[in-house]
């Protein structure tokens, strides 16, 4: 990797007028979790676009350094509605990451490892069955409990010691629905087209389900189409650029073969992706306006429930409990829900609301970054899990897989998972049915 091919490269597809926007004000700062964390300006939004900047003027001979700060940001994009100049700083991150990936000389265990899960897990849903259907069988042939017995897990970090406890249970295959259509219980009000996710559609199959059933109950004809895949969200988060162009280009040809009112995702990270298509393919002239008609009919599950009054005719009830909220990031900050969320949740008879401070600052999941960044990404949980504290919440309640076992993470770092859970909205508002 030269500096002055990258500084070429920043020039053609960075714009000096989208980096000039930075003002430098500052605004971004407390709502940056890296910032925050660290006092120092290189982790904060608008150090990192200076650095850009830099390397765009070709100031900079190092530029493995400013890779290195590209890489310890969550891309959580809390810093854009802070931002009084409107800067489109998750847009630049992703550009600058897919030109330093493109320009350097990958190790060969990273590539391997970008080889087996990007390139080839969350492009291919059957292969992702088949290894959600392996981690299945671990759980239950008594593996799991073996590998516990042995201390197996002994062997790898703590944080990943910790996650393999959290995991949810997998339904088995023969246990799950192929079904493409899911009529509404009541008059039908709107038809919508269910993106079903990668993760979500394996490892949170329940969640989908869940989703699926308030949708119908809220009057809403469901239909699922079969040919769609991974968003393409890590990809675009990793650098692998070109793999979350030809997943976009596969989900957008798959849902263009339905009709449907709204596209309905229940994952905060692929929501946001979703929304972005549009940005991602604006220099295609065949598939830009396909591409931005996407992007307008993609709906998170809460804002239609809101819409269709599902909160009015629904009769909501669990055990007493108090709950709170944490924000997925991109759900707020890129399809800026947050409101919906909560009104849905309050409207939960015996259900005591308590607001997080800070609730829509990152929980540190940010798609892998747990994993690439466990040192960070463990310090911002172990911060946030005192924010829970003060509520005294029994339920945490988020609307993103990431954030989801994130949470169930930090409820098992403080030894709480006796007195705190942590759901999906859907799962939630489900279990208040009756």
């Amino acid at each position: 990797m030269t500096s002055q091919s990258i500084t070429q490269a920043f020039q053609e597809r960075i714009s000096e007028g989208e980096l000039l926007n930075c003002m430098r004000c500052g605004f971004c700062l407390p709502a940056c979790p890296t910032y925050v964390e660290t006092q120092d300006e290189v982790h904060s939004p608008r150090g990192r676009i200076s650095l850009m900047m830099a390397v765009r003027n070709g100031e900079i001979e190092e530029v493995e350094e400013v890779e290195d700060s590209l890489n310890v940001c969550l891309g959580c994009r809390a810093c854009e509605p802070a931002c009084p100049a409107g800067v489109n700083y998750g847009h630049m991150l992703e550009e600058a990451r897919a030109i330093f990936h493109e320009h350097k000389k990958v190790p060969l265990k990273e590539k391997a490892l970008r080889q087996t899960t990007l390139n080839t897990l969350f492009q291919d849903q059957s292969k992702m069955e088949k290894a959600t259907s392996l981690l299945g069988f671990y759980q239950r042939s008594g593996l799991q409990k073996t590998t516990r017995k042995l201390k197996v897990m002994n062997f790898f970090p703590e944080h990943m010691r910790q996650m393999e406890q959290v995991l949810p249970k997998i339904t088995k295959r023969k246990d799950r629905q192929d079904a493409a259509h899911f009529p509404s219980e009541t008059e039908s009000k709107a038809t919508v087209a269910m993106f079903r996710g990668c993760l979500m559609d394996t490892m949170f199959y329940e969640t989908n389900q869940s989703t699926i059933k308030l949708l119908n109950k809220a009057g809403c004809d469901v239909v699922v189409p079969d040919t769609q895949g991974c968003c393409g969200a890590l990809h675009g988060h990793s650098g692998e650029k070109n793999g979350s162009i030809n997943l976009a280009k596969q989900n957008i040809q798959a849902f263009e073969q339905v009709e449907a009112d709204y596209i309905i995702t229940n994952a905060g990270g692929c929501g946001a992706f979703l929304h972005d298509y549009g940005r991602l393919l604006k220099d295609d002239d065949e598939w830009s306006k396909r591409a931005q008609q996407f992007s307008n009919n993609i709906v998170d599950f809460s804002s239609i429930l809101v819409d269709l009054n599902f909160v009015e005719d629904a009769k909501l009830k669990v055990d007493r409990q108090v709950v709170t909220y944490q924000d997925s990031c991109h759900l707020r900050n890129v399809m800026g829900v947050s409101e919906a969320p909560r009104k849905l949740i309050q409207a939960i008879e015996n259900v005591e609301y308590k607001e997080m401070p800070q609730a829509d600052q990152c929980c540190g999941s940010a798609g892998i970054y747990n994993l690439t960044q466990p040192d960070m990404s463990m310090q911002i949980l172990d911060h946030k899990m005192k924010k829970v504290e003060t509520t005294q919440a029994t339920t945490i309640v988020t609307t993103n897989p990431g954030c989801l076992l994130q949470m169930k993470l930090g409820i098992e770092r403080q030894n709480q998972s006796e007195q705190i859970r942590a759901v999906h909205l859907a799962d939630l508002l489900l279990e208040a049915c009756y």
